[in-house]
């Protein structure tokens, strides 16, 4: 059985896990804070306290995850932070999972961040995916849109038939 990393496993995270688990996989989700770790845990997932703005937390999760879902499109906080986690933090994880069991990557590239970190984001994790044969997915279109979940859930498991 398969298992994801949701990166930024909020509200839609919860949602996206659910459809994964609907197609079998396992899931791991990370918050920053204790109630979002319980809301996690209330979802039926794995629970896993880790900060995007600190790499290692993140990477020391990775162990036995096939793909890391970096949900973070709406990440809140400050704007040198959040900058940092489109860009030279997820760059830093990118070239990290290379040498991990991590077989595929997803990149929320909506949401409402400045759109110059989302396509900057993009733009690293297309880099990475073709420097170290990585499979990525940029997740795009309206987070409000009718069945995101679902595509979204889809482009995911994609990812290991890659």
């Amino acid at each position: 059985m398969a298992r994801a990393l949701i990166v930024g496993c909020g509200c839609r995270g919860r949602e996206l896990g659910a459809r994964l688990a609907a197609l079998g996989w396992q899931v791991r989700g990370t918050s920053r804070n204790d109630l979002g770790l319980q809301e996690i845990c209330a979802a039926g997932f794995e629970p896993a306290n880790a900060d995007p703005d600190r790499p290692g937390t993140v990477l020391e999760l990775c162990g036995d995850v096939a793909v890391v879902v970096w949900l973070l499109g709406s990440a809140a906080g400050e704007s040198d932070a959040v900058a940092a986690i489109h860009g030279s933090r997820l760059e830093r994880i990118l070239e990290r999972l290379v040498d991990s069991p991590v077989r595929g990557f997803a990149y929320e590239a909506a949401g409402s961040v400045d759109e110059r970190h989302l396509a900057g984001g993009r733009e690293i994790v297309e880099r990475a995916g073709e420097r170290w044969r990585i499979p990525v997915a940029v997740l795009t279109g309206g987070r409000d849109e009718p069945g995101w979940a679902g595509r979204r859930a889809e482009m995911v498991a994609g990812l290991l038939a890659v």
